[in-house]
């Protein structure tokens, strides 16, 4: 099935010009971010913003009119809006990276979603153990409960993995696109931070997924492919998720970070202590601070992008990543982000009693980076020591990695 030409197309749109537009949004996204707090989700009227843009289908084909970009897409686009508002981005980062998902699935699959509307969302609920599938006849009845769904209250489908059991043993991890008609959205998005991302937790029942929705993600299987690759050959689509998942709301989380780093100077250049009068930046301990958190954040940024574009490089040139360089980008991302953080803890330090009122965007910028670091893709207990267990000689088993 080929894909039919789009209502509005994003085609003709190149890195550079993504990037530009990308930027240009930073103060609209400041601006609004207290918005998508009290909305507990991505408010409409950014999200039209963001889909006048064409930003939130930089990843998707261009066959369906999307701009198609380089993977590095996947984290730098992210990381810019990150510097605006940390969950506005980190929304973003899911939704444009489903677009990228979406390329892998059968032509069919793309046609229900995207032919009546190539901008329509996607989220996801990520965590297989979550859902169970059972084979039935023409697909798999779906039942499970995931949490974060980042972005749901404005998708019009989710992605939802499962571990589908021939009665107690696994056979297949899968996800399966579901259209909003087929899930629940419970209300329980009540949280530290990333407030405005609205990653709340779905729930559906005995549901039917057709095969054509099902994408098998157990890549060890002998024959193993992804169906929607036969069509779109661009390396963008062959980076695995399972690998460098972490790098697009890493990106978001970068980007809050640089915003700290921002406000901080900004407000060290102007402001003298309250009870000395003396100027700020005279003081070593502050110029300490500001020196460290820059080389942090500054490191970090160029470390995720060589590994995002070294993915690129590999399977533009037909080549695949090794179980251990997969595992070493896992590493890397759960690491990367704890630096990260203590970058922005450092500086939260430094604001002081400035930095307790709900006015201060530093304090929004402090908690959206510690929401962010709970994600368990940024846990370097789980994240880091399966890289120095495989590089110890152990043995790492995972059936989609």
């Amino acid at each position: 099935m080929n894909a039919p030409s789009p209502r509005r197309s994003f085609a003709t749109v190149d890195y550079a010009e993504a990037v530009r537009r990308a930027e240009a949004l930073i103060p609209y996204l400041q601006r609004e971010a207290g918005a998508g707090e009290q909305a507990t989700h991505l408010p409409g009227h950014v999200l039209d913003v963001l889909h006048e843009s064409g930003l939130l289908r930089s990843l998707q084909p261009k066959a369906w009119g999307g701009m198609e970009l380089d993977f590095l897409a996947y984290f730098e686009i992210p990381e810019i809006l990150g510097r605006g508002d940390a969950s506005a981005a980190w929304t973003f980062a899911n939704l444009a990276s489903h677009h990228r998902s979406l390329a892998q699935w059968t032509m069919q699959a793309q046609e229900e979603v995207w032919g009546d509307n190539p901008d329509a969302c996607i989220a996801s609920g990520i965590a297989f153990a979550q859902g169970r599938g059972q084979r039935v006849d023409g697909g798999i009845r779906l039942t499970g409960q995931w949490g974060f769904s980042s972005g749901v209250d404005v998708s019009q489908w989710n992605m939802l993995a499962c571990v589908v059991m021939d009665g107690d043993k696994p056979v297949d991890w899968c996800m399966n696109v579901v259209p909003k008609s087929d899930y629940e959205v419970i209300d329980d998005w009540q949280t530290i931070g990333l407030r405005g991302s609205g990653s709340r937790t779905v729930r559906c029942k005995d549901v039917f997924v057709p095969a054509h929705r099902v994408l098998s993600m157990h890549v060890h299987r002998p024959g193993h492919e992804y169906p929607g690759l036969n069509t779109h050959t661009n390396p963008t689509f062959k980076v695995p998720s399972q690998a460098l998942g972490a790098y697009c709301i890493g990106g978001a989380l970068l980007g809050n970070a640089q915003s700290a780093l921002d406000a901080t100077i900004e407000a060290v250049k102007s402001r003298s202590t309250s009870y000395t009068s003396a100027k700020m930046r005279d003081f070593q301990t502050v110029q300490l601070r500001i020196g460290m958190a820059g080389a942090k954040i500054h490191a970090i940024r160029h470390l995720f992008r060589a590994n995002c574009i070294e993915a690129f490089e590999r399977y533009r040139a037909n080549g695949v990543l090794t179980l251990d360089e997969k595992l070493r980008h896992k590493r890397d991302a759960a690491m990367g982000m704890k630096i990260v953080h203590e970058a922005v803890d450092s500086l939260y330090e430094m604001a002081g009693a400035n930095g307790i009122y709900d006015n201060v965007p530093m304090q929004r910028i402090f908690r959206d980076a510690h929401a962010g670091a709970a994600h368990f893709s940024f846990s370097v207990d789980a994240q880091v020591t399966p890289w120095a267990l495989a590089t110890l000689g152990g043995e790492v088993k995972s059936p989609t990695l």
